[in-house]
């Protein structure tokens, strides 16, 4: 057997190469596989092993400890890892204090959920692909579940792109006699039926109502695409039907946006609710209206912000990357008008001199959320049947990292509030 032959079969074994008590997983341009790298820090976590995210440091890199299990993960997996000793790790610690960095320990890796029906629409799900790319685990919950107060197993929640108005983003337009959206709507009035609602809106306004609730009492919600407008729209409207056609078959009453309570939505204020049923659109929320020709915006670049790490390390935890500017990407929500995002709320990202923003944060009752605008950042112009990204042609995507950021976040020990 050849020296080379053998050093390769050691390292795949996860026998030690080197002496070193750490394992540094870079996050900048030195990393082979940034989409990985999280799925090998959320199994250190799950192993029940320690593991420090230090912002800034590297492109956000995680410090893991050097055992045989990680290693060969890692090896298989295709992520650069480079062992750390004791003087290595002091030395970073050095250089993390005394600039913009901050070093932040990962306690347990979060119980996932993503919200998503057990039969697919004919469209994909980027956190459902980042996570399976990733090797993280996950449970799909519905409808029922959530109306049977299952959300409260979880620590972390992702929305499908779904619309909680109960409109079904108006794709009745287009696809109204397509055989998987006459399922769709079937088994939805089912499932309404089953909990004691009449219609698709009020199933979906009652569903959007317990996933406030899962957040009120200290759940991590994280959201894409048009659910995150139609969340907040649906939470606003419970006192008023905005539904058009799929409740009484009538357009929203005249002074439906005066009849919005905002006060309990996570996000937005103050917004115009589309008043016709045949308009492609839910409301003035989303900036790009890409379903509406007349009104539809060219794509451009989003900026992250720079937050400091010591003061605000949950905004840049949010943000850790490799790239401070990533290319735009559509969806049913492709940004956030910044002229009805409440003042309380933290700007993530947005386009330079454009009147939306495209990355929300913001805290609500014990816990938090994050909205995210777009489909899939690595298919700008994803349709209604279009094949799934394979992330094994996108392993460095800064715009998949966001969305796998919001999966570690959770996991991050929570520090004492500067005062």
């Amino acid at each position: 057997m050849s020296r080379l032959f053998l050093l390769l079969a050691l390292f795949l074994s996860g026998a030690p190469l080197a002496h070193a008590q750490h394992l540094l997983l870079p996050m900048d341009d030195g990393q082979r596989n940034h989409l990985k790298a999280y799925g090998v820090t959320y199994q250190a976590l799950k192993a029940g092993q320690k593991a420090e995210w230090l912002l800034n440091y590297r492109g956000g890199a995680f410090l893991l400890p050097d055992v045989p299990d990680l290693r060969k993960r890692a090896a298989l997996d295709g992520v650069t890892v480079e062992p750390y000793t004791d003087a290595n790790v002091a030395a970073a610690r050095a250089e993390i204090a005394g600039g913009n960095m901050d070093a932040v320990v990962l306690e347990r890796a979060p119980k996932i959920a993503i919200y998503r029906p057990v039969d697919q629409p004919p469209w994909d799900d980027a956190v459902t692909l980042a996570l399976t790319y990733a090797g993280i685990e996950f449970t799909s919950v519905w409808d029922d579940d959530v109306m049977k107060g299952d959300l409260s197993k979880y620590d972390w929640v992702h929305l499908h792109h779904e619309d909680f108005t109960g409109q079904y983003n108006k794709l009745y337009l287009a696809y109204r006699d397509a055989p998987w959206f006459v399922a769709q709507r079937e088994r939805d009035l089912s499932t309404g039926r089953k909990f004691g609602k009449n219609d698709v809106p009020g199933l979906k306004k009652a569903v959007a109502d317990n996933i406030r609730g899962f957040v009120d009492r200290g759940g991590f919600l994280f959201a894409m695409c048009g659910a995150t407008e139609s969340l907040d729209l649906s939470i606003a409207s419970l006192a008023v039907d905005i539904a058009g056609p799929f409740s009484d078959g009538t357009p929203p009453a005249a002074d439906a946006d005066a009849r919005l309570d905002w006060t309990r939505a996570l996000a937005f204020q103050g917004a115009h609710v589309e008043p016709s049923p045949y308009v492609n659109a839910l409301s003035d929320i989303d900036g790009h209206q890409v379903n509406v020709p007349s009104r539809r915006q060219p794509l451009g670049a989003f900026s992250l912000f720079g937050f400091s790490a010591k003061l605000d390390p949950v905004a840049t935890m949010l943000v850790q990357n490799h790239r401070t500017v990533i290319s735009d990407f559509y969806g049913v929500t492709t940004s956030f008008n910044k002229a009805v995002v409440k003042a309380n709320v933290t700007v993530l990202a947005q386009e330079e001199g454009a009147p939306w923003s495209k990355y929300l944060h913001g805290d609500y009752g014990k816990g938090s959320w994050t909205f995210l605008g777009g489909h899939d950042p690595e298919d700008p112009q994803h349709a209604i049947g279009s094949a799934p990204t394979d992330l094994s042609l996108h392993p460095n995507s800064p715009g998949y990292r966001l969305i796998l950021n919001n999966v570690l976040f959770p996991a991050a020990k929570k520090k004492p509030r500067k005062t």
